[in-house]
Order: C-alpha cells, then structure tokens, then sequence
C-alpha cells in the first residue's frame, strides 16, 4: 500500500549553494514512560491494535501493534513520513514475530506540542512505547532520519535491544553540519516548503521508478507541517551520534540503496559491529518501491539477529 497522510507526514530538501560533498553527506542521512495507552483496539479486518502512549514531555505517540512471538520489531519512520510507509512489511514480518509501528511525535496521528523536535526527543518517543508494552526483547528498524532516532532510543533502554537495522541510513557514525551549512541547506524550505520537499524527494528515486509511487510520496511528505519537518531537519543535520554509539554494543545492520557509500573505515571503531548490505535498482523509499524483495533480505537479517541474540 502506498502511505497516506493522516494528521502530519513529509521528506528532505533541495541542496542549493551547497557543495557536492555536503549533498551526499546530507542525502546519506536522509535517507519508565508510561502515562497512558488509550484507543486500543483492532483495526478494521486486521489483529492490529492501535494506541497512544505518553512520551516524557507528555506528547501523545501513536502505535500499532499485531503478531505474535517472542521478539518483536519495532519500525521506525523516517522525516515527515508516518507508520503507515511500512504497511508493506506488516503480514510478512508479523507471520513471525511482533510487529510495532510508530508514529514520531509531529507525524501521523501523534501529537504535536514541541518547540524543538530533536532527535533526542524522537528517542523517547520510541523507548517510551517499548517500555510502555513492555516489549523485550527488541530490534529496531528505522528508515532514513529514523535509523538515527533508533540509535537514540537504543541508548534509553539497551537493555531492551538485540540488534538495530538501518533502512537507507547510518552511512557515518557521525553527523553533524555547522550552523551556517544548515541555514543554507533549510533556506528554500523556509522560502517554500511544499515546492522544494516535493522537488527533493523525487530526486530520491531512480529514474525508472514508478511514477505514480514517486508522485504519492512527494506529495504526502510535502505537506508534512513546516514547522515540525524545519525543525526536524534542522536537528538531523547537527545531530552527533558519537555520544550514543559510545554507549551502544548492539549489533547495527543496515540495508540500503546503491546510492552512495558508506564509510566503513569509521565504523570499524565502533565496538557493537556493523555491516551494510546494498540492494539494486532502488531508491530512498526501498521498502515500497520492492517491498517483496526488501521484506525477504529485511527478513534474513531480523532472523540472523535473533539467532546470534539467542545462542549467547
């Protein structure tokens, strides 16, 4: 299914008077807490159930939940996008374990409210909900801005993790642009949101991508609230890792498009291993541009996460 907007939802920005290396940089990228669960209950014709818990500031996270098993994985969407961009994963995941899909606060049907939304912040989003239903043990999954905010609920309840997978992300260890390089990059958003969102995630694809996916997405990423996606983007590209990872020893295996590099020689330091695997002929937006192919490697690695988790 391709997503739609509910409440909030977007995507990444056009790149002009940057340099040619802050473009990839940025692209690479772009690619205790319970107060409350209400609304639970299952979706129309599914065993899905949907609910809210509440984050740390008090922010209302939306959640769907269905399946079965002793792990469950947990999705984690990427900028301006929602839960509902991993609809294609959910029978094929949850045939064999617990499925949890999230919307960050600002997207889909959570609640807004923050001055800031760092990624810090998207981290307790996520952890609040694992710890609210209690889920252990887990693996993260987390698309483009969302492999980040894995990394940051990682670090809340590591006690909880067994592996983490970056979708299209988690290129570097670390990330972080200056002040002046964010402004420039931010600029034509301030100036037209809508225009240059839609202009930047359609340069996510190939070109021989089907059109009416690539029309869809940017549309819905397009009218993602401005002020929450600025935000947002404005604290992925500052955003520095190294403080996470320092505190992480979990496996982290991304898959990604053949899109550009990652830098390996920087994550050999880092103690929880990391491996990346490319999948061809794809975009930014892999897990519905090839959702059989994706949902069978993305498979594979959950499997081999849980075996190597179990056998210690």
């Amino acid at each position: 299914m391709v997503p739609s907007r509910t409440a909030t939802s977007s995507a990444p920005a056009l790149f002009t008077g940057l340099s040619s290396a802050l473009v990839l940089a940025a692209c690479a990228v772009l690619a205790c807490y319970l107060l409350a669960i209400v609304g639970c209950g299952a979706a129309p014709g599914t065993d899905e159930r949907s609910g809210t818990v509440a984050s740390p500031d008090g922010v209302a996270i939306a959640y769907s939940m269905t399946g079965a098993g002793d792990e469950t994985v947990v999705f984690v969407h990427g900028w301006s996008c929602d839960r509902s961009y991993w609809d294609e994963q959910i029978a094929a995941v949850s045939a064999r374990y617990r499925v949890v899909r999230i919307d960050l606060a600002g997207h889909g049907e959570s609640g807004l409210g923050r001055q800031q939304y760092t990624m810090r912040a998207f981290g307790k989003d996520v952890a609040a909900v694992i710890d609210a239903l209690d889920l252990k043990p887990v693996v993260l999954v987390g698309h483009s801005m969302g492999g980040t905010v894995a990394v940051e609920a990682a670090r809340i309840v590591p006690d909880r993790i067994i592996g983490l997978i970056g979708i299209d992300t988690l290129r570097r260890p670390t990330f972080g642009l200056n002040d002046e390089q964010i402004q420039g990059f931010l600029a034509p958003f301030h100036a037209d949101f809508a225009q240059q969102t839609d202009t930047f995630v359609r340069n996510m694809f190939p070109a021989d991508a089907d059109s009416a996916l690539v029309a869809r997405i940017a549309g819905d990423m397009a009218a993602a609230p401005p002020a929450v996606a600025i935000s947002a983007m404005a604290e992925l590209l500052g955003n520095d890792l190294s403080p996470a990872l320092a505190e992480l020893d979990v496996p982290i295996r991304c898959l990604d498009a053949d899109q550009w590099p990652a830098d390996l020689a920087a994550w050999a330091e880092y103690t929880g291993g990391y491996e990346i695997e490319v999948m061809p002929e794809v975009g930014h937006f892999l897990m519905l541009e090839q959702p059989a192919e994706f949902n069978r490697r993305l498979l594979t690695i959950i499997d081999a996460i849980v075996s190597a988790a179990n056998a210690e």
